[in-house]
């Protein structure tokens, strides 16, 4: 498989595969970086199990707190722990529309 290159983290290539494996390559060297290591899933079962775990682990959300403007979606477990996704795109995904007003 060829890597694509990438430009401010934005990687050229019109290969689905090729972005998604580039991504995973540049999280693990990221975490070489601090001496930690770090395990990517991209395909095949190892790719089904993480997904399989995800939904597990999501099934078991209490609440949810979407804040777009800082790019976070917070979790908040049955246990009152939170965990926290940072993202440019979850948040407006999950974040409801502003409706026009019907006064205007």
């Amino acid at each position: 498989m060829v890597r694509p290159t990438s430009i401010r983290g934005e990687f050229v290539s019109n290969d689905q595969a090729s972005k998604v494996q580039a991504a995973a390559d540049r999280e693990l060297e990221l975490a070489e970086e601090v001496e930690t290591s770090g395990q990517a899933a991209v395909d095949g079962a190892a790719l089904e199990a993480a997904r399989a775990a995800l939904h597990q682990w999501v099934d078991g959300v209490q609440g949810v707190v979407v804040n777009a403007a800082l790019g976070r979606v917070t979790l908040i477990h049955a246990n009152g722990r939170r965990s926290t996704v940072s993202s440019a795109e979850l948040p407006f995904a999950l974040s409801t529309p502003v409706k026009p007003r019907s006064d205007a």
